[in-house]
């Protein structure tokens, strides 16, 4: 039947070609802020005070030249309208420059009495309406979005839109600030924007107070501005999560979506639209204590990375030996993590004083605070006891009870508000789970660089001895404090030096890795992943032959990353990396000489 089809397709068309593909069409969404913007509300809001003031003003102008005075003679007269309205306007606004043209009658004194008093009392008015709308919720928030769609409009360059700025989003904020990278952020509530303006940043960073769930916010925001390069979506809401989700695939599916989720069903949703990164923190967290399990170097390694640039290396921790594991706290969270231990074929008791009705019952019901109900679920003997339950208090208390039950216990603790961060650090737990900084992190290593992202995915198939010595690699050339990670694309923009040695396949990494200055002094950069085509390297050694196109990702401080930008842009300096011959770098000094680079013809 499908050959039938593209053979009266092509009949039709009357050219062999299949018949072309439906391409995405993109429909602008007008956003709110160009139908009602803040001068609308004004208008609105300011109709009446001033229809009031004019009534006022034409009164007084009209009657004031129908009040019968008197010349400098004392013959009859009347002011014109426009020596009344001049006399009005300068009366109106204090300024008072007297009786003009001619001394004023009675009459003209009691009417301008009457006027003044009522021009007061209309301007009164008005000015109370004005100090009213300065207060109005709706204007303010008129003022603002108009505010954030101009800074929005003007972006000119690359910039990541940011749905929920709670403790995730300030994390993960400032680690994109670090790296130089612009953000916007929408967020509903008005305090996390304040804080967002409070934050000493290295840029401007537009701040809109909206519903995520809002796609005229979201437009606002920057979704649909061609230098928006990804959407995160971090709200402590699975459906505005999934809202944004769904805008994002259907309005830019270009774009890289990571959202943040807790629940099985609202992630399947997300991954009808398109392919998004979810990341679920109880998935995240018992696949790190798995891999802690399995492999610590990984694990550790892991860790470092995704925390960003000047992270402190983990300490390393040996991972508890097979057995049983005690799990205080069957909610979402507990039974992620009792799923993820029996993965690893380990027995798991649960313990959760409160059942959920239609959920498997936990293997103890029980407050896990009670000695007693510890030692029912086999904490002694044990090798591993979880304090997961929602509440920060009762974790660090379950934590103190389990290591009193059962001392040298390996504990992991589930910390729910960042602010106990510190009771946590005092108790010293072996694994912590952070679900702000789980998300922060995940987001961080998929959106900061696809390079970084592809070394975590292919660091979980290597072995814990190779993630040993690429941690070693880093300590001895960064230090214990991570340097900051950057790429680099050998191609005629960003490295021109380099052009003939890439073609003629003479330049190994190795070479390139050598100082500008000194051939013999390695740079103390770590190459982490070599792109090549589709293929990508973790770690390559310094024998790996570079092509054009090819795509590192380094770690190194800012001074090695200068003197390797001197090697991509100087044509002199290949040929002594190479071959250790210096070559005059200015065009007039290798006329002199007679030399050129031998490998850039």
């Amino acid at each position: 039947m499908g050959g039938v089809l593209r053979a009266f397709w092509r009949q039709f068309a009357g050219s062999s070609t299949p018949p072309p593909k439906r391409m995405h069409r993109r429909h602008p969404v007008v956003t709110r802020a160009a139908e009602s913007g803040a001068v609308f509300v004004v208008l609105r809001r300011l109709r009446a005070p001033l229809i009031t003031l004019i009534l006022v003003f034409t009164v007084s102008v009209v009657g004031l030249s129908l009040v019968p005075g008197q010349d400098a003679t004392g013959a009859p007269a009347r002011m014109s309208v426009f020596d009344a309205f001049y006399f009005m306007s300068y009366t109106a606004t204090t300024i008072g420059f007297g009786e003009l043209p001619n001394e004023f009658t009675y009459a003209q004194r009691m009417w301008v009495t009457g006027a003044i008093y009522l021009t007061v009392v209309g301007w009164a008015y008005a000015i109370g309406a004005v100090l009213t709308l300065l207060q109005d919720r709706a204007f303010r928030r008129a003022l603002t979005r108009g505010h954030v769609t101009r800074k929005v409009a003007r972006l000119r360059e690359p910039f990541l839109l940011m749905a929920g700025y709670g403790q995730t989003g300030e994390m993960l904020g400032e680690s994109f600030d670090a790296l130089g990278r612009r953000f916007t952020v929408i967020d509903r509530d008005d305090a996390r924007i304040d804080v967002l303006e409070l934050n000493t940043s290295h840029a401007d960073v537009p701040g809109l107070v909206g519903d995520a769930r809002d796609l005229h916010a979201l437009v606002v925001a920057g979704l649909d501005h061609p230098w928006c390069e990804g959407v995160v979506a971090l709200t402590n809401d699975d459906q505005a999560n999934l809202a944004v989700a769904m805008a994002a695939a259907l309005l830019r599916p270009e774009l890289p979506v990571v959202a943040r989720t807790t629940s099985a069903v609202v992630a399947e949703r997300m991954a009808a639209f398109g392919s998004p990164t979810v990341i679920n923190p109880f998935d995240r967290f018992g696949d790190r204590l798995r891999l802690a399990l399995r492999a610590p170097s990984s694990y550790q390694l892991t860790t470092w990375l995704e925390s960003g640039p000047g992270a402190a290396l983990p300490e390393w921790r040996d991972a508890p030996a097979p057995g049983r594991w005690v799990v205080a706290g069957y909610g979402a969270f507990g039974r992620h993590f009792s799923s993820d231990l029996r993965a690893e074929g380990l027995e798991v008791a649960t313990i959760d004083p409160h059942p959920a009705d239609g959920e498997e019952p936990p293997t103890v019901v029980g407050d896990a605070s009670d000695p007693d109900v510890l030692r029912a679920a086999g904490l002694v003997g044990a090798v591993g006891f979880v304090a997961g339950t929602d509440d920060d208090i009762t974790n660090v208390s379950l934590v103190a009870e389990a290591r009193r039950v059962a001392p040298g216990v390996f504990v992991a603790a589930r910390q729910n508000d960042p602010t106990s961060g510190p009771l946590f650090a005092a108790l010293e737990v072996d694994a912590l789970l952070v679900p702000t900084a789980v998300v922060a992190h995940e987001a961080y290593a998929q959106l900061s660089t696809p390079l970084l992202w592809r070394f975590l995915r292919g660091l979980l198939e290597r072995d814990d001895a190779w993630a040993a010595e690429v941690t070693a690699r880093l300590v001895e050339q960064c230090g214990h404090h991570l340097d900051p990670l950057w790429k680099v694309l050998l191609d005629d923009a960003e490295a021109p030096s380099l052009r003939g040695w890439l073609e003629g396949g003479r330049l190994r990494l190795g070479d390139l890795l050598r100082s500008p200055v000194d051939r013999e002094r390695r740079l103390a950069v770590v190459p982490l992943v070599l792109r090549q085509g589709e293929e990508h390297l973790l770690a390559p050694g310094d024998d790996v032959v570079l092509r054009p196109g090819d795509e590192l990702l380094f770690a190194g401080r800012p001074a090695e990353r200068r003197a390797l930008t001197a090697t991509l842009l100087d044509d002199a300096v290949p040929e002594y990396l190479v071959s250790g011959q210096r070559v005059a770098s200015g065009w007039l000094w290798r006329k002199l000489s007679g030399r050129v680079p031998t490998a850039s013809g």
